[in-house]
């Protein structure tokens, strides 16, 4: 499976960004998704998973309310949505695929067989 992540830019606090994540080689079907971010100086950090089977998303609390994750079977994308941004929301963002994880370990990065190549978001205050 190869991933691309797009649908980064510059943006001012409290705007909104959608991020997709395209698969190619072959469909999501049977693979559980997770959007991770990385600022700088900092270490990757989870964002947001969507199981597969099924539609379970897990976060964090201190995103819960502000993102979203969603998944789109036919074009064979999987959406982060992300309103309220703040300037620390500031990273490179990742998609990531791991076959069949079960949503207790969609937020460990080491968990998953793919990845995109990332997509600067930047929030200006």
């Amino acid at each position: 499976v190869q991933l691309q992540a797009y649908g980064g830019g510059l943006v001012q606090a409290g705007g909104s960004l959608r991020l997709s994540c395209v698969a190619s080689g072959r469909t999501f079907s049977g693979y559980s998704v997770g959007w991770f971010r990385q600022g700088p100086g900092k270490e990757r950090e989870f964002v947001v998973g969507i199981r597969w089977p099924g539609s379970h998303t897990t976060l964090p609390d201190s995103l819960k309310g502000r993102f979203t994750i969603s998944r789109d079977m036919a074009k064979n994308t999987v959406y982060l949505q992300m309103n309220s941004l703040k300037p620390e929301d500031t990273a490179v963002y990742y998609c990531a695929a791991g076959y069949r994880l079960i949503t207790s370990s969609t937020p460990f990065p080491e968990r998953y067989n793919y990845w995109g190549q990332g997509t600067q978001v930047t929030v200006s205050s």
